[in-house]
């Protein structure tokens, strides 16, 4: 299977949101940098997806991880870190966004879900306002892309 195709621009999303809601899929949202994929993402992801039926990711640009994390980030490029994210069977949709949070983009696809981790508040969540619902998954302690990066600087 080519998950290549679960890889998407704002229109061809909008497309397959059609699709979904002609179905009465539920619509889960989540987004983030996602750039060393790791055993705290997996959960993550696999509990939002529980929450409903199809799960679009928002991946932040690389631009957007920059202006966030810093000149050393990403680790990886959008372009590998949307496919990673697209090879995983949670996810049905990956989407590249260049700014800073998904406000504009969460205007457009008005999901029925807005997941975020547990180191959110519902108050702090950007564009929860264009969801009917609002998750927090729990954080899974120990398990960051910044702890696996100090690692690696400490080798």
């Amino acid at each position: 299977m080519d998950t290549t195709s679960k890889i998407h621009d704002l229109d061809t999303l909008q497309s397959e949101i059609i699709r979904w809601r002609l179905k009465s899929d539920v619509i889960v949202f989540t987004n983030g940098c996602f750039d060393i994929l790791h055993y705290g993402h997996i959960e993550y992801l696999e509990k939002a997806k529980s929450l409903g039926d199809k799960l679009i990711v928002a991946v932040n640009s690389d631009a957007s991880v920059q202006r966030l994390k810093g000149k050393h980030r990403p680790i990886q490029n959008q372009v590998s870190r949307s496919r990673v994210l697209s090879a995983l069977q949670c996810v049905d949709a990956v989407i590249i966004f260049d700014e800073d949070t998904p406000y504009q983009l969460l205007s457009c696809i008005c999901p029925d879900i807005l997941v975020k981790g547990g180191d959110y508040t519902v108050e702090q969540i950007i564009g929860r306002e264009w969801a009917k619902k609002v998750e927090i998954v729990p954080f899974v302690e120990g398990y960051s892309t910044s702890l696996i990066e100090q690692k690696i600087k400490q080798s």
